[in-house]
C-alpha cells in the first residue's frame, strides 16, 4: 500500500483520469456515512460477502483461513470469521467481534488461534489497514513453496510491483505471539506478504481491497506457476511496471474491482446478511 497517503477523493480522480472515459458526478465512488452504526454494518456486509467469495473460489482447506475488517468505533478490535463454519455458509449474524488481547466481545463461535495471532499483530502494527485476508488457496501455498517474490509478468501481476514482502520462517502453525510479530513486521507497508510453505495475506484500506488483492494475487500466482511451467516469462520493464501499478495497484483501484463480484454474491446468496 505504497500510496495510502493518497485521499480517497484524490484516487477516484487519478483512476477516472486514467480509466474512466464516462465517469460523472453520479458515479458512486467510496461511500460516506452518517453513522458509526451505519458504516459497521457496511464492513460487516463486505466482509460476509467476501468470505462467500473465498467459499466460491474454492479457497477453504477445512478450518483453515480468515479475513477480518476492523471496527470502526473500537480501532483495537476487529470482526471476523468463526472457526469451524464454512466460508460458503458463514452469516453475517455469526461474525465475531474480537479485541487485541484475544477476548471475543459479540458472538458465540470459535476464535481461530492463528486468526487472532496474526491478524492482532497487523492491525496493532498497521492503523492504516481496515482489513486482512489468510487463506490456504492452492496457488498461493504452491507458489510460498518456492521462497520468492511475484514477477511483474502481466499487467494484473504489476499491482503487487515493489509493493509485497517474503516471510520466510516457517515454524507450524501460527500459535506463538512471537510469530505473529514476526509476520507483520514482514509485510511492513506492503499490501501483501507470501507465507513460505504456508499461504497468501493480503491487506487493504477497506474490506473491499484487501479482499480483491487476494483474488488477483492468488490468480497471479496461478499465472505465474503456468509461465514457468511453459517456458520463461518475459518480465515487464521496472519503469512499465511501475506506471502501471499506478494504476491497477492503488487502493481505489483494488476497492474498485471488488465492486462486481459484490453485486454477484449478493444476488446468488442473499441468505448471507441473514
Amino acid at each position: 500500500m505504497k500510496n495510502k497517503k493518497m485521499t480517497n477523493q484524490q484516487a477516484a480522480e487519478s483512476i477516472a483520469n486514467k480509466t474512466v472515459m464516462n465517469a460523472d458526478d453520479s458515479f458512486v465512488w467510496p461511500p460516506q456515512f452518517d453513522s458509526i452504526e451505519a458504516e459497521r454494518l457496511h464492513r460487516k456486509q463486505r466482509l460476509t460477502a467476501a468470505l462467500r467469495l473465498f467459499g466460491k473460489f474454492g479457497f477453504d482447506e477445512g478450518v483453515a483461513g480468515h479475513i477480518t475488517v476492523r471496527d470502526p468505533e473500537q480501532p483495537d478490535c476487529f470482526w471476523v470469521n468463526p472457526m469451524g463454519v464454512s466460508f460458503k455458509q458463514v452469516c453475517l449474524s455469526q461474525l465475531l467481534l474480537v479485541d487485541h488481547q484475544g477476548k471475543v466481545l459479540e458472538g458465540n463461535g470459535l476464535l481461530n488461534g492463528a486468526a487472532f495471532t496474526i491478524h492482532s499483530h497487523i492491525h496493532s502494527a498497521r492503523p492504516d489497514v481496515i482489513a486482512a485476508a489468510h487463506c490456504h488457496s492452492i496457488y498461493g501455498k504452491s507458489w510460498s513453496s518456492l521462497g520468492k517474490h511475484l514477477d511483474p509478468i502481466s499487467q494484473d501481476a504489476c499491482a503487487f510491483h515493489n509493493d509485497h514482502a517474503l516471510f520466510e520462517e516457517f515454524s507450524g502453525v501460527v500459535l506463538d505471539m512471537s510469530e505473529g510479530e514476526a509476520i507483520a513486521k514482514a509485510l511492513g507497508d506492503n499490501k501483501a506478504c507470501i507465507l513460505q510453505n504456508h499461504g497468501l495475506m493480503t491487506v487493504g484500506g477497506s474490506i473491499e481491497a484487501a479482499a480483491w488483492w487476494y483474488f488477483t494475487m492468488e490468480r497471479s500466482c496461478q499465472a505465474q506457476l503456468l509461465a514457468e511451467a511453459a517456458g520463461t516469462p518475459k518480465v515487464i520493464p521496472d519503469a512499465i511496471a511501475k506506471s502501471t501499478y499506478d494504476t491497477v495497484g492503488s487502493e481505489l483501484a483494488g476497492w474498485f474491482s471488488f465492486q462486481p463480484l459484490y453485486n454477484v454474491i449478493v444476488a446468488e446468496q442473499p441468505d448471507m446478511f441473514d
